[in-house]
């Protein structure tokens, strides 16, 4: 671009420079669905650890990040880059570029930001997996954050919360990317059900997220507090201020008492920011998400067998999955009308071969058994193995049935299916893996489940929480 011109971009605004080294701000204390729906889930997919930062960690130095003969990263603080033109005038074909873009959240150093990025860095299979299974929903993820005027940065919020697992489910009962809890998941529209749970439904959780995310930005004015109340409850980090007033200390997110698990919340995102950010810095591939939609949403009306549908797209099961994990069961209850999500080159061969389509839809109705009906007097009446039922139903090898119980059982075909609203199964025990003592207990122990808690049961209202800020800072207006 001649100099003329790119003066004049410059003038105009349409130009922007943007630095790929680490940030420099001051520094920052630290403060299942079914079986039969299941996705595989790596062992190894957890967040990184909540711990602080181990005594002998290494400040900032003068390197770029290196690997050890036993491949763990140490790293310092990298030469400073030159800065980057950015044309604004023109769409980047990076998504990953978009969200550099759109950073907009304080940056923060501290030894627990270090702490996460080697935590990261050390897991370079982790994050590719992360990755991968990001790569369908980002494009949604950042278009809903940059039509709210959000930093991009909230896109990157369910790499920790979820590792971008859209049946992730913990012992507390959070469950999809963004972990709601059934009670917070019902306040923000998210339906569960028999058939459905919205909660691990991506384009729904999404929205319902970035609306819970936004009210909590003008509860407290600032992101960082608002995304401790993401982790801790917003009834949790109003406890915290008020208690920090009455004694006349500040009320800001490094003032406050908090347990580890959210004192560690903002150096992981932190952590994941920077690596977005400078990948190579941290020996990191990170693979190109397209900036372009992955999927296209399909209403439809009729209820339809998950394999049917799959088929239907000529696209494998394990796709139509990933992107409709919502679905509980063998069957999608429409309920009026339910979203389909399909690959952009999927979309119009469903709908062809939908409207083609002449035989049933659906295969699988609804049945309560009788009292002391077993699952073995279920499958021989309707012809089919116990192993089956159980599939179908995603109850385990060893598992049974309770009185009352329903499950889905083979329809018949010359009748139209039995397919009634029921309620969501009462959820027992967590699926998500053990972790050892160093990665806390993140996914299931009692620091996810007080902040959770949290959640259900805020102590204060809006308005007391917004008196309160107004003592310490005037709120800031959301951006636009």
């Amino acid at each position: 671009m001649q100099p003329l011109a790119r003066a004049l971009l410059l003038a105009a605004g349409l130009f922007v420079t943007v630095h790929a080294s680490l940030p420099s701000a001051a520094e920052v204390d630290p403060g299942e669905p079914p079986a039969s729906l299941q996705m595989s889930r790596d062992p190894d997919d957890a967040p990184a650890p909540a711990e602080t930062a181990e005594p002998g960690l290494r400040p900032p130095g003068a390197e770029s990040a290196t690997e050890s003969a036993t491949g763990s990263a140490t790293f310092a603080q990298p030469a400073p880059f030159a800065p980057t033109m950015l044309d604004l005038t023109l769409r980047p074909t990076s998504l990953w570029q978009r969200i550099r873009t759109g950073f907009g959240l304080p940056d923060m150093t501290s030894p627990l930001v270090r702490e996460q990025e080697e935590w990261f860095a050390k897991r370079p299979d982790y994050i590719s997996r992360i990755v991968a299974r990001s790569s369908r929903y980002l494009y949604y993820i950042v278009e809903q954050v940059e039509k709210r005027g959000m930093p991009s940065e909230i896109a990157l919020l369910p790499i920790i919360e979820s590792a971008y697992n859209p049946v992730a489910y913990s012992r507390a009962h959070a469950s999809g990317i963004w972990q709601f809890m059934p009670s917070t998941g019902k306040a923000y529209g998210l339906q569960q059900n028999f058939w459905y749970d919205g909660r691990r439904d991506v384009t729904a959780a999404t929205n319902a997220a970035l609306d819970y995310l936004e009210k909590l930005y003008e509860m407290f004015g600032t992101w960082d507090l608002a995304l401790a109340s993401y982790n801790w409850g917003e009834g949790a980090v109003s406890r915290a201020i008020a208690k920090n007033l009455a004694k006349g200390l500040p009320t800001d997110y490094r003032s406050l008492s908090m347990p580890a698990e959210t004192r560690n919340y903002m150096p992981k995102l932190q952590a994941v920011k920077n690596i977005v950010a400078n990948p190579a810095q941290y020996g990191i591939d990170l693979a190109e998400v397209p900036n372009q939609p992955y999927f296209v949403e399909v209403p439809t009306t009729k209820h339809i067998d998950v394999k049917l549908a799959a088929k239907l797209a000529e696209m494998p099961i394990d796709e139509f999955l990933s992107l409709n994990p919502g679905n509980n069961g063998p069957v999608i209850r429409a309920d009026g009308e339910r979203v389909l999500l399909f690959p952009a080159n999927k979309a119009d061969t469903f709908r062809l071969n939908m409207e083609n389509h002449d035989e049933p839809l659906v295969s699988w109705e609804a049945y309560k058994l009788k009292p002391g009906e077993t699952l073995d007097r279920v499958a021989a009446r309707y012809g089919i193995s116990v192993a089956q039922l159980k599939t179908a139903n995603g109850i385990g090898a060893k598992g049974g049935a309770g009185n009352g119980l329903t499950v889905l059982v083979p329809a018949v075909a010359s009748a139209k299916p039995y397919l009634p609203d029921l309620p969501l199964p009462a959820m027992t025990g967590g699926r998500m893996p053990k972790k050892s003592a160093s990665n806390g207990s993140r996914r299931g122990g009692t620091a996810k489940t007080a902040h959770k808690a949290g959640r259900r049961s805020p102590a204060v209202t809006r308005a007391s929480v917004t008196q309160t800020r107004k003592k310490t800072a005037p709120t800031r207006k959301k951006p636009r």
